[in-house]
Parts: C-alpha cells; sequence; structure tokens
C-alpha cells in the first residue's frame, strides 16, 4: 500500500523506507518553534532536564507575538526569559519588538520554514506550514524542550482524510470561508489526529494566503496536520525565500485514506462559525439580525497582505458603524510596513479604525480587544469558544475578512456583495 504526502514526509524523517498510520516513529525536526508564551515553560524543562545546549541554534525559532510590546509585568517577565534563553544559545530565529511577527504568518514569510520539512511548535497553529507542502503540528512545551535539545520529536503516524478540491472559489468568498465550511461539515473532532489533505484541480485556484488559512484551522477540525500538494504557486512563493532547498513529496497514486470527500469551490457562500464552537456555522446571509459591537482583522489565521488587502477595498472611503470597534492587526512588520506603503493605514484611520502592531492579543482575549460581558465580535481569528476574547459572557463570530470589514460598516453580521 503507497503513502500519503504525510507519510512520506514523516518516513523520510525517521530514516525509513515507509511507514503506516498508527506506527511510532522517532523523527528528525528542521524547525523547532515557541513563543512568548510556550517558550519560558520549554525553558525551564529544558534547564530540569540537565540540557546546556540546543542541537542546532539555526533550527530554532523564538517568536515574541502573544503579548507583546509587554502588556503587564509577567509578559515582560516571560519575554525576558525567552531573550536571555535565545542570546546564551545564540539562536539565529529570534523575533522581538520591531522585527517579530506572529509566528504562523512570519516563519513562511522569512523563510524559514519549506516544503518537506518536518516541523514542531509549541503552538497550537503550528499546522500552519503544510500550506507550503510540510509536516508541520503543535505540541508541548515539554515536547518543545526535548526537540530544542535533542533534534527529535516522536510521532504516532496519523491516518488521513483526502479533500478533493473542485472548481473555483466565487468572487466574495476566500480560503477562510472554505475551512469554515469544511469544519461545519465534519465537526470539530472530524479529523481528530488525522492528516487533513487537500488535493484535487480546485488546489490551483488558491492563493497561497487562501492555502496558508485553510491549514491554518486545520486544528479546529481536530487534525494533527493539514497539507496542501506543491505546486507552481508553492514553488513561486519560496523561489528567492528559503533558507533550505525545498523537498517536494506527492502522495501515492495507492495511497490508503479513511475517506474522501469532494467540496465544490463554486457552491462555497460567505460562512460565519457562531459562538461557541468553530463547527456552528451558518451562511453570513442568515445571520444579519445580529448586531456587533467589535470587528478584529488580523491574527495567524486572517493577518496577511491579502487579508489587509480585502480589508481596505471595503473601508476604503467609508465610516465604521457608530459603536464599533474596527481593530485592524497585519501579521508582521513586512506586511504594516507594506501597508503603510500602499495607503491602507490612512484608510483604515479615516474609516473610524485602530491600526495595531502585530501581535496575537486579542485572539486569546489577552489584550488590544478584550470584550466585556454581553458584547459580541465578529472576528478573523480562528477560535469562538467560550471566553475566548474576554469575558464568558460575551460571543465570538468567526468570518472571513470581507464578512468581517462589511459588518464594521453596517453594525451587523453582513455579507459583503461587490458592488
Amino acid at each position: 500500500m503507497g503513502m500519503t504526502m504525510t507519510q512520506k514526509i514523516l518516513a523520510a524523517h525517521a530514516g525509513l523506507d515507509t511507514v503506516t498510520s498508527g506506527q511510532l516513529i522517532n523523527a528528525r525536526l528542521d524547525i523547532v518553534l515557541g513563543n512568548d508564551i510556550t517558550t519560558p515553560v520549554a525553558v525551564n524543562e529544558f534547564k530540569k532536564a540537565g540540557f546546556d545546549k540546543v542541537f542546532d541554534k539555526d533550527k530554532i525559532a523564538i517568536v515574541l507575538d502573544h503579548f507583546v510590546p509587554n502588556k503587564d509585568i509577567k509578559a515582560a517577565e516571560q519575554s525576558k526569559t525567552c531573550r536571555e534563553f535565545a542570546c546564551s544559545h545564540c539562536v539565529s530565529h529570534f523575533y522581538d519588538v520591531g522585527k517579530m511577527g506572529i509566528e504562523h504568518a512570519l516563519l513562511p514569510e522569512q523563510g524559514i520554514v519549506t516544503a518537506g520539512d518536518c516541523i514542531i511548535g509549541a503552538d497550537s497553529h503550528t499546522c500552519t506550514y503544510g500550506a507550503l507542502g510540510a509536516f508541520s503540528t503543535g505540541v508541548g512545551s515539554t515536547d518543545m524542550a526535548a526537540g530544542m535539545a535533542t533534534g527529535m520529536a516522536w510521532f504516532k503516524v496519523p491516518s488521513a482524510i483526502k479533500f478533493e478540491l473542485k472548481g473555483s472559489l466565487p468572487k466574495n468568498c476566500s480560503g477562510k470561508d472554505v475551512i469554515l465550511t469544511i469544519i461545519g461539515m465534519i465537526g470539530v473532532d472530524g479529523a481528530l489526529y488525522k492528516s487533513m489533505e487537500f488535493t484535487g484541480e480546485g488546489v490551483a485556484s488558491l492563493s497561497m494566503d487562501d492555502r496558508l488559512c485553510i491549514c491554518n484551522m486545520a486544528i479546529e477540525a481536530g487534525a494533527k496536520n493539514g497539507i496542501f500538494p506543491v505546486d507552481e504557486k508553492t514553488v513561486a512563493y519560496m523561489t528567492g525565500r528559503c533558507e533550505r532547498p525545498p523537498v517536494v513529496y506527492s502522495a501515492d497514486e495507492d495511497a490508503e485514506y479513511e475517506k474522501i470527500i469532494e467540496i465544490e469551490l463554486s457552491n462555497i457562500v460567505p460562512t460565519v462559525s457562531c459562538p461557541h464552537l468553530p463547527e456552528n456555522t451558518k451562511p453570513a446571509s442568515e445571520l444579519s439580525n445580529i448586531k456587533i459591537d467589535q470587528v478584529v482583522i488580523g491574527s495567524c489565521t486572517n493577518g496577511r497582505m491579502e487579508d489587509m488587502e480585502v480589508a481596505y477595498n471595503i473601508l476604503n472611503g467609508k465610516k465604521v458603524a457608530d459603536g464599533v470597534r474596527c481593530i485592524i492587526i497585519p501579521a508582521t512588520m513586512q506586511i504594516m510596513r507594506e501597508c503603510v506603503e500602499r495607503g491602507y493605514v490612512t484608510a483604515f484611520i479615516d474609516a473610524g479604525a485602530v491600526v495595531s502592531t502585530p501581535t496575537c492579543g486579542p485572539c486569546l482575549g489577552g489584550y488590544m480587544g478584550i470584550l466585556a460581558a454581553g458584547e459580541k465580535c465578529v472576528a478573523t481569528t480562528n477560535r469562538n469558544f467560550v471566553g475566548r476574547m474576554g469575558h464568558v459572557e460575551s460571543e465570538v463570530y468567526l468570518a472571513s475578512p470581507a464578512t468581517a470589514a462589511a459588518s464594521a460598516l453596517t453594525g451587523f453580521i453582513t455579507e459583503y456583495k461587490e458592488d
């Protein structure tokens, strides 16, 4: 029996000819990632285990993005721990204030991850990098500590679900609408510890930002990872960017999948995930009676340049509705700079929005947009659990940048329709 794309990457990194689902392997790592919340815990475990050096200073990435610039004393102490560890071990990929960004937008942008990699990160949305044809998955801080010291990690080889994408998306839809639709179909445990492998002729119609968004939310379906094949768009994105030569893997024709699900992209509609689970999806058009208090456009899911462009095209020359707080967060400093150079930041401010330095802040209820009791927010983030963005009696509606920006203008959840 042949192997899936994920299984081929894992076999290569385990030094094996073949692997099968359920098999336990010890695999070599290309990148070990942590942030300002998870790295301090990993550093403590690293020291507790008696390690005194990292396996490769060039294969560790530490990104301060959750509470940076530091929101309080605890956040400052956490960041200090990261800074001291990165300095003492000469960690090459250390990103602090002024050059940081939201980790899962920053690593692909900076070429730190590439096709064929095996990557772990002490953050559940590490699965984002499957968009480049890599195996990437979230782990706990203890696994991060072990990975930093040894360059290895244990895995149980996942089985896979194939998502056969057909056609192309309508103009008012994006990758966010695709993944929300899929999660609505299969549920938050529909791909539990499985690889979500996206294939088919419809892949070619999706931009790299669409693919990064889709893989980012594979974890919201319970998946071990999400992954796309490497095609011309992937190669164009990686060319001149990546530190290491890409290694391209493709699934065997006789690869075994638990199931195959066909997705007709032309049937996708603007979709919203209602409180309090990502699987609770409805068409945006059915939610126009829901009044909102806040809009957040950003995060590791939808803070990339295409997302900023969508927000600009909708908000430019218009005004955010009275009573709505619109917060826009470019995901990296490079994206922030481009927004400034293109005039987007001025347009956002003129529309009545605020623009933040890159941060995860509001997504996890940290800072820069906490909700009070009874408040409702449309967010381009990835989770809407009880209390995710603030008070346990607040509500988060997950949506695409187009739906979020259109909603900011009306004060109600609004399906964006091109003029």
